[in-house]
């Protein structure tokens, strides 16, 4: 029989003290046990905060060497990344840069067109192109800015599109129908979304070869290399991507307008990279609701004004290497549908074919004339695209003479901006890029704007040639004065409806000024309108003293 097992010894893990009929060394043994289990206990939490006051040391440390090292802003830039406040980046952290700085940036899922379905139908797309008018440009003739024949010599060999013609299927433009919330007549959607913005700044200049695309890029770039071999679906500068707006719809069809942020690479090594960058692409589809049929297509480089592309260039390898920049005019670059989409063969109800394409003889169909139930006009839309794009279009920019008529009308003061290249599209360069990225989108400004102000924006070249018109005079007059105050690139203006300017400043100054702390000596502007953004509240004493300068022409 086993012996009988003393449960009150503290060998058996009992905390209960030996009895009195023990000897003294268990008893001291199990003393000395409780005091070691009470020290460890106590010790648990104090080697913690031990720790905890090391690496809270550390982290100081390494806090007071960022800001050293990159200054508060770059610092604040690296924590924007340091999700977990480590003051390490990881590879998952460092991977939204890693995109930025590769263009590569995952795209959503996007199922691939099936092309074996045997009763699908396909249409013909056909390009057409007129090359630039290299007279256009602005500054870089040959010889000028010692601009050399290499630099200009992708452009100068393309002539014609790369692809003349090439069939589509309709499910593949699938990619332009609207999201399930999106599905009434008006409403804008991001076919594929902008990634950049002004703080994440602009993708590398210095590539030769677009990212491989995905998803729904991969029929955008699948048109425009009909163009040129090199397209860049997303553009290096913000806004990027493409945007689609449901312009009309019926039972069955819906008409999409759509907008596109595109360039291409111009040049291959040996030569630096040359960007040419149309202002946009713009154009609709209209397609069967489920995009088993397309009626249309059309996409195309708008033509309307002077001056259409952006064009820039490196003269070296490196990122930092020098750039040179112009302007140009496209006459023509254009996608358009031969006719609807049709099936490639037709089946009776037993499967069996009972013609097709490849019969040597075009399969014949009719179709009816199209009625939409609900509409807006391309106008409209076009609008809705500008607004989605560009914030700042809220307030209406209208043409030069219609904005001094208004004003006139309105008896308000016009808000004009004269620049190089458009403000509402990619031409649009530098400082004016910047400014329509801040402070014109910036709510205070937009509501002064609709209030005291009718608002143009002019090409200098439009100007010139408005100014030149003898068979208009007050016109003429108008654009001289505007002239007369313009320094390049870009400059604001406050006028009478009579053409007189009151007030005006240039965009690099406004930049350079608004970068400078509200301390510092020397800001022409004051900074106590209770805005918090230097620039905004900048802007804003811009215009009012603009409206308070125009009380001096105004009879008392």
């Amino acid at each position: 029989m086993a012996a009988d097992v003393d449960k009150t010894s503290p060998e058996n893990g009992n905390n209960t003290p030996p009895q009195a009929g023990n000897a003294n060394g268990d008893f001291r043994s199990w003393i000395c046990k409780r005091l070691w289990t009470l020290l460890l206990v106590a010790a648990v939490p104090v080697f913690a905060l031990g720790i905890k006051y090391h690496q809270d040391v550390q982290l100081l440390k390494r806090h007071d060497e960022s800001i050293r090292t990159l200054g508060a802003e770059g610092h604040f830039l690296f924590s924007s990344l340091d999700t977990d406040h480590d003051l390490y980046l990881s590879p998952e952290e460092f991977k939204p840069i890693a995109e930025k700085l590769t263009g590569i940036i995952p795209t959503e899922d996007f199922e691939e067109e099936e092309t074996n379905e045997p009763d699908r139908e396909t249409f013909t797309v056909e390009a057409k192109m007129q090359p630039l008018l290299l007279d256009s440009m602005t500054k870089s003739r040959d010889g000028f800015l010692g601009v050399s024949h290499s630099s200009l010599s992708g452009l100068r060999s393309w002539k014609s599109p790369a692809v003349p013609s090439a069939s589509f299927s309709a499910r593949q433009f699938r990619v332009f129908l609207p999201p399930k919330n999106k599905m009434e007549v008006g409403n804008t959607w991001w076919v594929i979304p902008s990634e950049l913005n002004i703080f994440t700044g602009y993708l590398p200049n210095n590539r030769y070869h677009p990212p491989t695309p995905k998803g729904k890029e991969v029929l955008i770039h699948s048109l425009l290399s009909m163009f040129h071999p090199r397209p860049f679906v997303k553009s290096r500068f913000a806004p990027q991507g493409t945007v689609a707006c449901l312009r009309a719809s019926n039972d069955f069809y819906y008409d999409i307008v759509f907008r596109i942020h595109a360039e291409f690479q111009l040049n291959e090594v040996p030569n630096f990279p040359f960007w040419f960058t149309p202002g946009q692409f713009t154009g609709n589809v209209v397609l069967s609701k489920d995009a088993s049929h397309v009626r249309q297509f059309r996409l195309y480089v708008p033509n309307n004004r002077s001056l259409n592309v952006d064009m820039e260039w490196l003269y070296g390898a490196s990122e930092s290497s020098n750039m040179e920049v112009d302007i140009g005019y496209l006459p023509q670059l254009e996608l358009q549908s031969t006719g609807p989409s049709t099936p490639d063969v037709i089946v009776d109800q037993e499967g069996n074919v009972i013609d097709s394409k490849d019969s040597g003889e075009p399969i014949q169909f009719v179709f009816e004339d199209i009625h939409w139930t609900s509409e807006v006009s391309h106008q409209e839309a076009t609008r809705r695209l500008d607004v989605t794009f560009y914030p700042f279009k809220k307030v209406s920019y209208l043409p030069f003479s219609e904005a001094f008529e208004q004003a006139e009308a309105e008896k308000k003061l016009v808000h004009s901006i004269l620049l190089w290249g458009a403000l509402d599209d990619q031409s649009c360069l530098g400082s004016g890029r910047t400014l329509r990225e801040t402070v014109r989108e910036s709510s205070p400004v937009l509501a002064l704007l609709n209030e005291s102000f009718v608002s143009s924006w002019s090409l200098v070249k439009e100007l010139e040639s408005l100014q030149a018109d003898e068979q208009n005079h007050a016109l003429s007059e108008k654009a001289r004065l505007h002239l007369e105050k313009y320094s390049f690139p870009v400059e604001m203006m406050v006028a009478l409806p009579n053409g007189t300017i009151v007030h005006h400043i240039n965009a690099n100054f406004f930049l350079d000024q608004t970068a400078m702390k509200p301390e510092e000596e020397g800001a022409p502007f004051g900074f106590s309108g209770g805005f918090e953004d230097p620039s905004t509240s900048t802007y804003i004493s811009f215009l009012r003293e603009g409206l308070e300068r125009a009380r001096a022409y105004t009879p008392q």
